[in-house]
């Protein structure tokens, strides 16, 4: 498999996992906390068959960027976080910067 798909499981692991997160309410409901370990612990593996193929920089950086602009972009849609314009240019910048990374050699 390609690189550029273990990278993008490991966002969507990611993703999963600070839902997951979030859903555990401070650890205190053990199902979450399950999913929780078990998303964070299969986005590393994924990051590191991604890693396989892919500059440490750039795979890291992608992963990063990507689970963070799209957890704000949950947040702001399915829990009304601020949708202010500094917020939003933001979000631009770090998916600009994502597909730079991506298509830029």
């Amino acid at each position: 498999m390609s690189s550029w798909f273990w990278l993008t499981a490991a966002i969507g692991c990611e993703i999963g996992a600070t839902l997951s997160l979030r859903a555990s309410r401070g650890f205190s409901h053990p199902l979450p906390v399950l999913l929780l370990v078990c998303g964070y612990t299969a986005s590393f593996y994924c990051l590191s068959r991604a890693l396989e193929g892919l500059a440490l920089s750039t795979a890291y950086a992608v992963w990063s960027a990507a689970g963070t602009a799209i957890i704000a972009l949950i947040g702001i849609i399915a829990f009304g976080e601020s949708r202010s314009p500094v917020r939003l240019l933001s979000l631009t910048l770090i998916v600009v910067s994502i597909f730079g990374l991506r298509f830029g050699g």
